[in-house]
Formats: structure tokens, sequence, C-alpha cells
């Protein structure tokens, strides 16, 4: 039982609620030029950075549990931090260490699905994210797992790649495919027969969450398993094809199905295994359902395969899912939303479809459903599905009424919200639109602190990473790449901090206006029960406010 925390001596909260706004990918840029949000028009973001106290979070490498400074933050490890108010080691770092130790490779997981098709003579089939970007999978494990397959005496083996473009460089995946098949080419040579099957971008194929789009993963389902669509020699050969035909960057390129002689070399076949090698979970939840689902609705399966099936991570800890998985995912407990509730907090979470798991699931620690019906409300606004460069604005004006309505109520205590467009749109590339993104989010900025003020209430604005902020490749001198006299456009998440605004209104001094610096967001969960009147755990990051 969640233990109840303590009043707070020097603040007695205020007569209306905390409103933690997360303005998802907006970050302080370190270079002026491709910096979306410094030069987007924000009234709303300035006013309250020049008037009200802020200070910078760290949001990514070893602030947010991942292996290095060197990692960029992503959305979910940070809206773990932002929720449970301490550091976990995170998928990327665990998963190293279990490749590291051996340990993957002594459980259960490996065992079954490597045992399986050496026992049937079949095929080890490995389908994720193709990039070192480290925010969903690394190339590093795929290798260490295929050395491995070999070793235990798998004699077939094939890779499903799905194109990032996204997490790395818009237009890197040769830099990854090319050594790549020198790499399998060499496992060949030892006796394995290691080939690419399949593949296409991540934005059109497969990596579909939170159900915003099942036509992705049904895409993806023919590819990998049925190997249907347009074929190709090799996976360089659909990529530059594909490319040439689209001029599209690497996440948005169409399916392709390698095939000898019309035939396609690498369909998922009954007895085989498969290996889903994403360790973040929101965009592995629903090809993971499609293999292991009986009663699956979502489209026509047609053929299913039975094989024996294993994420790299458990990817939803109340579901099960998958039910069998080759590292165990960080133990996240004692979440501020249970303390919360045990203190009796009224509660309300809201955002689209895009990024509604994250202010719900990743934020209450990778657990699915409420953790009291009675005090919280989960509010889902439905996400356009078109491309978010053609309408930046997403659904930044829906999410605000619910906020606002919310505020004025007096049903709610606490109150959080993420604004998508900062890393949907700034994931574009598509300059214009991520300011028009970042211009959105401070127009909503601006009700939303109305209502704030018209309710005696406190507003926390804060973001779980960078991206907006950093929408070019930029040399170390600071200047920024050409490529073919155009600036070269970067779609990853930034390395930079991003802020932590207090707007309160009805402040009697009760803390000091200087904020506390060199924080990580985990600081975000002890100042938000602190602005609710309570002193946060012992063992918490501490929170921003000094008094």
């Amino acid at each position: 039982m969640t233990e109840k925390l303590l009043k707070a001596t020097w603040f007695k909260g205020r007569r209306g609620p905390v409103v933690l706004v997360i303005m998802d990918g907006v970050g302080f840029g370190k270079y002026p030029e491709g910096d979306a949000v410094a030069s987007a028009t924000k009234p709303t973001l300035d006013w309250l950075l020049a008037t009200c106290p802020n200070t910078r979070l760290k949001a990514h490498g070893q602030a947010v549990g991942l292996p290095s400074d060197a990692d960029m933050g992503n959305s979910e490890v940070g809206h773990n931090v932002i929720g449970c108010g301490r550091v976990f080691d995170q998928g990327a770092k665990l998963v190293s260490a279990s490749i590291a130790s051996g340990k993957m490779f002594e459980g259960q997981a490996w065992k079954d699905v490597s045992g399986n098709v050496v026992a049937k003579n079949s095929t080890l089939h490995f389908l994720g994210l193709f990039s070192d970007g480290n925010v969903h999978s690394h190339l590093d494990h795929l290798r260490a797992m295929i050395k491995r397959a070999a070793q235990d005496g798998v004699k077939k083996i094939r890779v499903h790649i799905l194109l990032d473009g996204r997490d790395v460089g818009e237009t890197s995946a040769l830099e990854y495919v090319d050594p790549f098949e020198e790499f399998l080419a060499g496992i060949r040579d030892g006796g394995c027969d290691a080939r690419i099957a399949s593949g296409g971008g991540r934005m059109h194929i497969t990596m579909d969450r939170y159900g915003a789009n099942w036509s992705m993963v049904e895409r993806g389902w023919k590819t990998h398993v049925h190997g249907e669509g347009r074929q190709f020699a090799s996976a360089r050969e659909a990529i530059v094809t594909l490319r040439k035909e689209t001029k599209a960057i690497d996440q948005d390129l169409g399916a392709f199905v390698i095939a000898d002689q019309g035939k396609p070399v690498g369909t998922i076949q009954d007895g085989d295994s498969v290996v889903f090698f994403n360790f973040r979970g929101d965009r592995a939840l629903e090809i993971t359902a499609a293999f292991e689902e009986d009663d699956f609705t979502k489209f026509d399966r047609g053929r299913r395969p039975q094989v024996v099936y294993a994420g790299m991570m458990e990817y939803d800890g109340d579901l099960n899912v998958p039910k069998r998985f080759l590292t165990s995912p960080p133990a996240i407990d004692r979440i501020s939303g249970e303390f919360l509730c045990a203190m009796g907090v009224r509660t309300l979470a809201c955002s689209e479809t895009q990024k509604y798991g994250h202010v719900t699931y990743f934020y209450n620690g990778n657990r699915s459903g409420k953790i009291n019906a009675a005090l919280e409300d989960y509010v889902e606004v439905p996400s356009d599905i078109v491309p978010f460069e053609q309408r930046p604005w997403m659904k930044g004006a829906e999410i605000t009424d619910v906020v606002v309505e919310g505020i004025l109520s007096g049903k709610y205590d606490f109150i959080r919200c993420n604004f998508p467009n900062g890393d949907m749109v700034g994931h574009t590339g598509v300059y214009q639109a991520a300011e028009i993104g970042v211009e959105c989010v401070d127009l909503c900025l601006g009700r939303i602190c109305r209502a704030v003020e018209k309710t005696g209430g406190v507003l926390v604005v804060t973001a779980d990473h960078g991206n907006a902020d950093d929408m070019y490749e930029h040399k170390k001198d600071g200047s920024v790449v050409i490529e073919d006299g155009v600036k070269k456009v970067k779609t990853a998440h930034s390395l930079n901090p991003v802020p932590c605004i207090i707007y309160d209104p009805e402040s009697q001094g009760e803390y000091k206006p200087q904020l506390r610096s060199g924080l990580g967001i985990s600081a975000i969960a002890a100042t938000c029960m602190n602005l609710l009147g309570y002193e946060a755990p012992a063992d918490y990051d501490p929170g921003v406010l000094e008094h």
C-alpha cells in the first residue's frame, strides 16, 4: 500500500488546480539557425520566460536513464521520468547490459526462439527499427543476436527492416544497409543463410501506435509475413529506386520485398520464430497483437503462421504483452500518480492519440489503465490521420478545450496534458510547419494561462525532450551542413535542455523566485507535489522550488 505524503509546512497549495503542460519536443536550441522554437512567434511562452520563475532541465542521456549523454531523450523515457520522479535504467541500457553479460541468451525466451528453429530446421526472423538511434532499437543488439543465433546452430535467418530517418538522419538508410549486408555476408560464410527479406519506412508500415492507423500494421503484416508487395533484388536497390521515384525520406518510403526470380526470400511460415527487436513498447504493441492474439479483429491477417514470437522487452506489464520477451523492462514503482491517489487528489490527463499513451501509460510507469478510476479522468482526443506537416496545429485547440473546461469546472486538483506538435511536426523536417506547430502550442498556452489565473491555480510548463529546437544538421563549428546547395534537415530529437516554468499568479512569495538549476526532468514530479501542498517522498529527485 502506497504511503501517505506529508503536508508541506511552507506551502499550502492554491485555491485552483496545478496544471502541468508538457510541450512535447520543445527545447532551448543550441544554434540560432534551425531553431524553430526560437524563430516561431510565441508571445505567451516569451512572456512566461521573461516574467515567471524558470529554469532549464536536462532531458536526455543519463538524466533519463539512457546509457550515455550522447543518447537523445525520447517521449517514452521522458514521461516515465516525469511521472515517477526518479531515474531508472531504461530499455537501451538494460538490453545492452543483458547482452554484454550473456543473461539474454541464458534466458528461457531466447532458448525458446532459437531452440524452436534448430529443432525444426526452420527460419529465425528479426523484425524492427533498423538504425542505431537508440530510441526504439539499436543495430548492435540485432547484430549480437544474429551472431549468437548462428553460434546456437540456427541455419536460416531473415531480417525485416523498418527504415528510420526520424531518430537518425532523414536519408541515412544506406549508411546502415551497406555495412549490414557485409556483416550478413560474413554470417553466410560461417554456414548460416542470413539475408534481408523485406522492409519499408517506419511511418508507412508496421510501427503504428495507440491504434492511430492500423492500416500501417496491415501493410507491414502483408509485407513481412506474406511477402506481398513490390519486389527488388536487394534492400539497396529498393531504397535507391523508391527514393528516386517518390523523393520521400526514409521514414516514409514504401514497402518492399526482396525476391529471387519472383519468389520472396523470407516469408514467415508455420514453425518459424520471430523476434521483434524494438525495446520501446508504444510502437511494438500493435504488430505484437497481430502475431499473438487469437481473436484479432483489426484487419484480415489471411494466413496466420504459427510461430514462436518474442519481443525484445515486455511492452505492457499489466497486459503481459508479449507473452515471451528477451529482457525484463525497468521495474518502475511508487509513481507520483499512486501517491496523489492515496491523498485523494482528483486528476485529469489529456492528449490526442499520438501522445495519449505517453501522458497516461508511460507517465504511470508503463501501466495500462487508471490507478484509481474514482479519482482520475483520462481523455483521448482522436488524432488526424494525415502527414503532420499538412496540419501542424494537430489537435491543440481540442486538447486545450478539454484542459480549460477541466480547470474551470473545479472538479480537479491536478491536470496534466501533452501537446505533441513540437515533436511530431519536428520529425517531418519541414521547418515552416514546425514553427506553426510551436505557434499553435503558444496560442493554447495563452488560453490555459487565462483559465489558471481566473481560478487561482498554478501552471507548470515543461517538455519531455527537444526536437523542433534543432531542425538542421550542424557541423562541429556550428555551421549548417549543406548538401547539393540545400540545408540538411534534421528529423531526430535534440540533446538540448527543456524549460520548466512556474506561472503562479497568486504567489505570496512562499518559495524563492530563482528555481534550482542543474536538474533533470525527474524534478517535475516533486515540483507538482510541492505545488499541491505536499512534500515529495524522500527518495524522489528534488523539485525546482526552494524555500
